[in-house]
């Protein structure tokens, strides 16, 4: 995990950022004047951190929740595997058109039963984002998914899907190689699947970029996440021709793990260390793994029929709305007769 200064700082965590200046500073001290003891007085700051971390994630408007889960710093689904993994073999390529670099998946070990891992990668850098296309799926991507998910069916291996994308690749060669259809596709079979399916959204999760990876026997959330059909900036675009909106767009859009949870879109919301998962990645890490393993458990002894008609109910069932019982106008040439 990056340390200051090398660490990345939002807007709203900036006290943050001002305290590691001064435990900065009072090292510098220290180096100056060795026979002060500036211990304490370090000790004091970090735990001002700590605190000032657990304070600012204590009350986080929707699109603060939104940077949280852009933040650079924030681990991703390669990160995510190697921390709460051993053995991840990565398995490549769509076996048609080629190997989709946002897209990742394979085989691992999760508290000693093999998983097939499948989610989209963003990159860490100016490189990577580009060979990872910003974690953006071409069809190829979700065909590559899907292959992988068969390949689990026939091992009878659990599949684990972490969703972390602005949406599908939007551009006109994807869409010439069926772009849709693909995710269309993905959402058909991946109800069919006779093994468990876990869904975890670890930072954006965005339209059919998101469902595409997005059904299964239970989905979970982590806390600074979000997921929705549209993003706030596009949504903003939209309704008001302009990006000056979208704090209020992600307001209206409900988007967050507590409004996910809700609705009944989500079924669990797993807690994040103080500040966020980019603070600590081990610890995030481990939480999320300890409700993945109590997730898997949950659903293995189950029928693998049972299972399918199951998830086609749970989906069923999504959604509410009201019906207003309406009195019929009668048109003034009939009442007159």
């Amino acid at each position: 995990m990056p340390q200051y200064p090398n660490r990345q700082f939002l807007e709203f965590e900036q006290p943050i950022k001002e305290l590691y200046e001064q435990i900065e500073q009072t090292k510098k001290l220290a180096e100056k004047n060795p026979k002060i003891d500036y211990s304490s007085t370090l000790q004091q700051l970090e735990a001002s951190i700590l605190e000032k971390r657990k304070e600012i994630t204590s009350h986080l408007s929707p699109w603060q929740r939104v940077q949280l889960s852009r933040h650079p710093d924030r681990p991703y689904t390669l990160k995510y595997i190697e921390k709460m993994t051993t053995n991840f073999l990565e398995l490549h390529g769509d076996r048609n058109v080629k190997d989709d670099k946002a897209m990742v998946g394979g085989f691992a070990e999760l508290n000693g039963e093999t998983v097939m891992f499948i989610g989209q990668q963003k990159g860490i850098n100016t490189k990577t984002r580009q060979l990872r296309n910003f974690g953006m799926a071409n069809p190829e991507g979700y065909r590559k998914a899907l292959r992988l998910m068969r390949l689990a069916e026939k091992f009878n291996k659990p599949v684990v899907c972490l969703i972390d994308t602005p949406g599908a690749y939007p551009g006109l060669e994807a869409e010439e190689r069926g772009q849709g259809e693909a995710i269309a596709r993905n959402i058909y079979e991946m109800v069919r699947l006779k093994v468990p399916v876990i869904i975890v959204i670890i930072g954006e999760g965005a339209s059919g970029g998101a469902l595409g990876i997005g059904v299964g026997d239970k989905t979970l959330m982590m806390e600074n996440t979000w997921y929705t059909v549209i993003s706030p900036e596009s949504c903003s675009s939209i309704l008001w021709r302009s990006w000056d909106k979208k704090e209020i767009a992600a307001e209206q859009l409900r988007l967050t793990a507590n409004d996910m949870k809700g609705f009944g879109l989500v079924d669990e919301i797993v807690p994040e260390p103080d500040g966020g998962a980019h603070w600590d990645y081990n610890l995030a890490a481990q939480i999320l793994k300890e409700r993945i393993i109590a997730s898997l458990n949950e659903f293995k002894t189950v029928d693998p029929q049972q299972r399918i008609i199951n998830r086609i109910e749970k989906f069923e069932k999504m959604g509410f709305w009201d019906e207003v019982a309406v009195e019929e106008e009668v048109p003034e040439e009939v009442s007159g007769q």
